[in-house]
């Protein structure tokens, strides 16, 4: 079987181990249900823009093309660094709008061991997702905010402790850190200063995830689609957005995004 399509980001639904489908053009793949099968995927060397929908020959960052990237509000500044946030002062940065709608609602800050622990901030509408896609073993919200720019201000704070980035190396070997997450939320408040204390939730849900992998990863080779457009091998780890297969190559989906791909399974 076939099917062919512009990569998005792989879908994460919450169970034990986590379910992942791939949305890939008129198709949805349920990948738990390919591992153990042969997989051949191959990229047919043209993109689509997620903000403009045209095709492009290459795109520039974040699944956009160069314009998108420095014009949508998809790729806005406070995409990636919370407090650049204007949208609470009414100060538009592409679209207020938009802006409004995706600033203006409640976010947490969350601690979570992939590897190393590492802070982060997500809506608080999708934090299992967030958690699901870093490839997380445990997380835990450590503060609930009204909006993203005072989550962006906690974050900052914080990154004086800890990461904030995944290592992917790490979480794909399953290498823990293995600290209390409830210790470190009570030992991270006293990092913040006192008016964005009143923001610390002592009482933050905590989850643990279990991703689908047939066996623990010891040696691994990033696969990229891009300067080597055809793969072919055994499907046998899901976890976050990476792909895993049985010679200990991992594909890294999200780097993908926009590119027009071809499964064979």
């Amino acid at each position: 079987m076939y099917a062919e399509g512009q990569a998005k980001k792989l879908i994460n639904v919450y169970k034990s181990p986590i379910q992942v489908y791939n949305e890939v053009g008129e198709h949805i793949l349920h990948l738990n249900n390919l591992l153990g099968r042969n997989i051949s995927l191959n990229f047919k060397g043209v993109y689509i823009c997620k903000s403009c929908n045209k095709f492009y020959d290459d795109l520039f960052r974040m699944g956009c093309c160069k314009k998108c990237f420095f014009e949508s509000p998809l790729a806005g500044d406070s995409i990636l660094r919370p407090e650049m946030s204007k949208a609470h002062l009414n100060i538009e940065d592409r679209d207020l709008e938009q802006e409004k709608r995706f600033q203006l609602q409640p976010h947490i800050v969350y601690l979570a061991d992939a590897g190393k622990i590492k802070v982060g901030v997500t809506r608080s509408e999708q934090m299992h997702t967030r958690w699901m896609d870093q490839g997380a073993a445990r997380a835990r919200v450590i503060a609930n905010t009204e909006n993203r720019y005072q989550a962006g201000l906690i974050e900052v704070e914080l990154k004086n402790r800890y990461s904030d980035k995944t290592n992917w190396k790490m979480m794909l070997k399953d290498e823990l850190d293995g600290r209390d997450l409830e210790d470190e939320a009570m030992k991270s408040k006293e990092f913040l200063p006192q008016k964005l204390k009143m923001f610390f939730d002592p009482k933050g849900e905590e989850c643990n995830f279990y991703y689908d992998m047939n066996s623990k990863l010891k040696n691994i080779k990033s696969i990229n689609l891009i300067s080597g457009p055809e793969y072919e091998g055994v499907l046998c780890g899901l976890r976050g957005q990476y792909l895993i297969f049985s010679d200990g190559q991992v594909l890294n989906w999200r780097s993908h995004e926009g590119a027009i791909i071809r499964w064979e399974y």
